[in-house]
């Protein structure tokens, strides 16, 4: 199976979320989207026509090539090269926390209403044969970890509906373990849905087995 990676980069006050995923081979695309507090700032997409049919080598260069355009669009974030154009209502929103209590005495102990940020710190071994292990770690957009998030898991595509529940601790993290359920239908998919009060986020991971080699 081919996986995304996500990974939460700071660049001074602001946090942005950068999310690549394999669209399948249907769409033959590599993915890359960049969030900042659940906000699109940016998208790279490329295709990969040139891998199809794919085998095992050609699964193997596929994830690097993965790899490859996640990594390059986090470079270019802190060399500057790529420029992303917070929207204005959403600085004003941010500099209003970061001016204390004061600002924010109106909504003091009131949860953030607004999208939360979701990483699979294990996104590269998460699955060891049918037995998965997800280390997920629940943000505000902020940055802030979130304790107490309520956290649930589905396989799309599986032969079995039932969604896993789990809760972040203090830090904010959570391990999930249970047997993968075989895949009947496409498209597959891992996806993860964090619930805070009114704040809410998902990560979704595209599933594909590994092809039979004659």
């Amino acid at each position: 199976m081919i996986f995304g990676h996500n990974t939460n980069l700071k660049i001074g006050d602001a946090t942005f979320h950068v999310q690549t995923e394999d669209r399948g081979e249907t769409h033959a695309l590599v993915d890359t989207v960049v969030y900042y507090r659940g906000r699109v700032l940016h998208r790279r997409t490329n295709a990969y026509f040139d891998l199809l049919p794919l085998n095992e080598d050609r699964l193997q260069a596929l994830r690097l090539r993965l790899e490859d355009q996640h990594r390059t669009v986090i470079e270019d974030i802190k060399s500057g090269g790529l420029q992303l154009a917070i929207p204005p209502e959403m600085l004003k929103e941010a500099e209003q926390k970061a001016a204390g209590p004061t600002a924010q005495a109106n909504t003091a102990g009131a949860p953030d209403a607004g999208t939360l940020s979701l990483e699979l710190t294990n996104a590269n071994s998460w699955l060891t044969g049918r037995q998965a292990k997800l280390q997920v770690t629940v943000r505000e957009g902020s940055g802030a970890a979130v304790s107490g998030a309520q956290l649930r898991v589905e396989i799309e595509g599986s032969e079995k509906g039932e969604a896993i529940q789990a809760q972040t601790g203090p830090e904010g993290q959570a391990q999930i373990e249970f047997e993968m359920p075989r895949i009947t239908g496409s498209p597959a998919a891992l996806v993860i849905h964090a619930v805070n009060h009114a704040a809410k986020g998902q990560l979704r991971f595209a599933l594909r087995t590994k092809p039979r080699v004659a």
